[in-house]
């Protein structure tokens, strides 16, 4: 199915990804963003993001994020990035809590290298964690950190430097069909394409097409710690950690500025938000004293008051898994939105995916679970 252009309304780090799958490909492409690359508004951001291939979110994202992890070396080593660095994850909790479980199956079923620690050597090999008697920890080889904001520009310097035309601080007010394809207007002008992409993550709702599919915004907070022992919570000493305690629960980064490491409360919820533009840019006094309460329990080595808090949106799905496919009801249009917080590890097998989709109509990756129509047609 050729095309001669191909439009991505939005520059995120799915977005990103597909504009560089297309054009190595030798697509045409035009992207447009409200924002400039690598904004701190929506789920891109943050400093450090999780990457694993132990998945508890689900066995069949194994594959796909095998395939992610050669793909981000690929990035790397086009543009001379320094995007993924492996330290190893932990997944720390009680041996019956349902995280720790999945894990487990994951790991087995794969045949996927790990190993299960008791709370001793837990304790033993990483007392940057504070673990309880009855807890484990599994640990994940193959997991590290990813830097987000680098990784988005590093692939949208990639399509540009493959001939996309890249259009930041350009806010689309209107993507409509027309006879031969698809008319995107902003900043006053019309732009025409064959196909369009929409990767808007949260801003979903804002455009008519995406309207009826079930993206709701949710709000993330991230916190960082000042490390007593700055040595002690570096990559090379430091996994990503998933810790899942009765008092409190979170995902934890190694040190990547100097100073601190980050975590990100899952115990304290992700509020809906109303948009994305009503994203506050600062934490309630209440959010902050339990964040630093987990943080003094659970976390031995930081000084358990933030330095440092950042807010961001992001698009969660019903069942928290995204819609990448055809948009159903329409022609020539890709959606590929509502990555529930556990997107970015992916990114750039989704780029691929979505590359695939726009250029032959399917794709060779399973992709069946994330299939858009399995709300509209509930």
């Amino acid at each position: 199915m050729a095309t001669s252009r191909i439009a991505i309304i939005g520059t995120g780090v799915i977005g990103a990804m597909t504009a560089w799958q297309l054009t190595r490909r030798g697509a045409e492409v035009l992207t447009f963003d409200a924002h400039s690359p690598g904004h701190d508004r929506g789920a891109s951001a943050g400093e450090s993001r999780i990457f694993r291939t132990i998945y508890k979110e689900g066995p069949g994202y194994v594959p796909l994020l095998q395939r992610s992890s050669g793909l981000w070396r690929d990035l790397e080593r086009t543009t001379g990035s320094d995007l993924l660095t492996m330290c190893g994850g932990l997944t720390i909790g009680r041996a019956d809590h349902p995280d720790v479980q999945a894990v487990r199956r994951c790991a087995e079923g794969h045949g996927l290298d790990h190993e299960v620690l008791d709370a001793n050597r837990s304790r033993e090999r990483f007392p940057q964690h504070a673990v309880d008697d009855d807890e484990v920890a599994v640990f994940d080889p193959a997991a590290g950190v990813l830097r987000p904001e680098l990784a988005v520009q590093a692939a949208l310097h990639a399509a540009e430097a493959s001939g996309a035309t890249l259009l930041p601080h350009h806010p689309v007010r209107k993507v409509a069909e027309t006879a031969r394809g698809w008319r995107i207007t902003s900043n006053g002008k019309d732009f025409d394409a064959d196909h369009v992409v929409f990767a808007p993550g949260p801003w979903a709702s804002r455009l008519e097409p995406l309207r009826g599919l079930p993206v709701e915004v949710r709000l993330i907070t991230a916190c960082w710690w000042a490390a007593r022992d700055h040595a002690a919570h570096l990559p090379d000493r430091l996994p990503i950690t998933i810790r899942r305690h009765r008092e409190a629960g979170f995902s934890c980064f190694p040190s990547l500025d100097g100073a601190s490491i980050k975590t990100v409360p899952h115990h304290l919820g992700f509020p809906v938000l109303d948009s994305p533009d009503a994203l506050p840019r600062n934490a309630s006094p209440e959010f902050v004293r339990a964040a630093s309460a987990a943080a003094a329990r659970l976390l031995p080595g930081v000084v358990p008051h933030p330095i440092r808090i950042g807010t961001y949106a992001e698009g969660f799905t019903p069942d928290e898994h995204a819609l990448l496919g055809a948009l159903p009801g329409l022609r020539n249009a890709t959606v590929m939105t509502g990555f529930s917080g556990h997107g970015f590890k992916l990114a750039p097998v989704f780029g691929e995916i979505g590359a695939d989709l726009v250029l032959t109509g399917g794709t060779a990756h399973d992709i069946d679970h994330l299939d858009p129509s399995r709300f509209t047609n509930a």
